[in-house]
């Protein structure tokens, strides 16, 4: 085993210094989809290999005396206490600009550094490597007390859980979900967001219009990941140019959007955004420009102080229109009421953002300006409002939207045996309690809650840092401990009446 032959978890760390031999990056898992079916086929369990290289691997309960109660796949003790682990076998492909490294075809180079599993030069993997290792260990020993398993490894999750959203759930029967793809010790998720992503089109139609042309830009943001800093009162380039836009038009009616444009990624909150109009009236232009930036800079002092709001004149010889004067009307007032970040935070837990939308890219072509957002909630019915909200938006100025990427929420499990189970145990283990959260993201577990009736779920992992960059670390010492405590779960689940 090289490199990693020291550590504990022997067979944990075996299977995860295998594992990283073969490459697997997201759209390259049928080698390492083969190989955990190989583990499958060594110890003769049942298995399930679909065409997207989704596994599920089952194991009848163990009652740990050195001999299986049996594996054909058919569940037995109390089928009720049935246990789905689950993890992912695609990583994320990063490396250092200075690496020759080939990911298509080259394993990992591991080394050992402070008390940490690291790759030279690229990313680690971790996420979800470490699932797999501990789901083989489970798999491969005779001497581990667990109730009947069915084991699940995905694939794509980085690019969309892929794997997860094709994979046919029909023949899982297991209520328990356990999820090893969190990254802090400690933590156990209980609930995340549903998604999905809104376009909406609005029609253009365009005419001549006197005047001078200029540009305005909105930047200076902070900006952020719109799942995790969408509570923190940043401010968003795209909506703030709506602003602007309004108080012109309000300043000079006569004024017209030629284009818009702000934003790369949907997810993303808009650091830029600039817009081409044109008018007659550059006193009024200057005037709301001025009054503006000291209104919103004084609104974001705090969490967004750097915002410029500007304007220039500029020489613009495109052929290209500004909108007429009913479509201009209906675009601004359309925009301007759309509706933006936080909508409702969690009554059950506190500080976690329950549902928002982020207008994330913004663009115009000659027929049409695009808005796209990504609406999250961790409860699908308002998911669902407010894209039906938006909707009604658009399509009372005669556009239309179309919705992208859907994926379910993962709804807060008031009564859940599982999450009681977990937090007992780890406190009685590390005497300390257990940090139980959710996040306004979206991970795997939503899609097997949406499909499968009454099934309880968690996730959780060992300490996992800087994961998808070249630094990821996998701490050693979390690992052994985790594993540990996946152990003792199992057991007391297994003796679980």
């Amino acid at each position: 085993m090289g490199v990693l032959d020291a550590l504990k978890p022997e067979k944990v760390f075996e299977f995860f210094f295998f594992i990283f031999a073969i490459p697997h990056g997201s759209g390259n898992t049928k080698l390492i989809s083969d190989y955990v079916v190989s583990i499958a086929k060594r110890n003769n369990l049942k298995y399930i290999q679909d065409e997207f290289n989704n596994v599920i691997i089952f194991k009848d309960a163990c009652s740990g005396n050195a001999a299986s109660e049996g594996s054909s796949g058919e569940n037995s003790l109390n089928d009720s206490n049935t246990v789905i682990l689950q993890g992912h076998i695609d990583m994320v492909n990063e490396k250092e600009d200075s690496s020759d490294f080939d990911f298509s075809c080259e394993g990992l180079r591991l080394y050992i550094e402070d008390g940490f599993v690291k790759a030279e030069g690229t990313t680690l993997g971790g996420d979800d490597g470490i699932a797999v290792a501990y789901m083989l260990a489970i798999l491969e020993s005779d001497e581990i007390v667990h109730p009947p398993l069915e084991c699940v490894f995905t694939v794509d999750e980085e690019i969309g859980m892929l794997g997860a959203k094709a994979m046919d759930k029909t023949p899982l029967k297991g209520k328990k979900l356990l999820n090893i793809d969190s990254e802090e010790e400690g933590h156990l998720l209980v609930s995340c967001a549903g998604g999905a992503t809104a376009v909406l089109h609005f029609p253009v139609l365009r005419r001549g219009a006197q005047g001078e042309r200029y540009k305005i830009t909105v930047s200076g943001l902070v900006g952020g990941h719109s799942g995790v800093e969408i509570n923190k009162g940043r401010a968003n380039a795209d909506m703030l140019l709506s602003r602007v836009l309004k108080a012109l038009f309000y300043a000079d009616d006569s004024m017209r959007v030629i284009t818009v444009r702000g934003g790369l990624k949907d997810n993303a909150i808009p650091v830029k955004s600039e817009a081409c109009i044109v008018s007659k009236k550059e006193e009024e232009i200057k005037g709301v420009i001025e009054k503006l930036s000291t209104d919103i800079l004084e609104e974001y002092r705090d969490a967004d102080p750097d915002i410029s709001i500007s304007y220039e004149k500029i020489n613009d010889n495109s052929d290209i229109y500004p909108l007429d004067e009913a479509n201009n009307l209906a675009f601004i007032m359309a925009f301007s009421s759309l509706p933006n970040g936080v909508i409702k935070m969690s009554q059950d837990i506190e500080g976690l953002v329950q549902t928002s939308l982020n207008l994330g890219i913004m663009d115009t072509f000659k027929d049409e300006i695009t808005l796209s957002f990504s609406v999250r909630s961790s409860v699908n019915a308002e998911k669902v409002d407010l894209l039906e909200e938006l909707d009604a938006i658009v399509k009372s100025v005669g556009g239309t939207m179309n919705v992208e990427g859907e994926y379910p929420a993962w709804e807060y499990k008031k009564d859940s045996l599982l999450r009681d189970i977990m937090t007992s145990k780890y406190e009685e283990m590390f005497g300390k309690p257990m940090v139980v959260e959710a996040i306004h993201a979206g991970v795997e577990c939503g899609l097997f809650v949406d499909e499968i009736e009454g099934l309880d779920a968690v996730s959780f992992g060992p300490n996992i840092y800087d994961i998808h960059t070249p630094k990821e670390r996998l701490s050693i010492e979390s690992v052994e401990r985790t594993w540990k405590f996946i152990l003792e779960v199992l057991y007391d689940i297994y003796h679980t009446k």
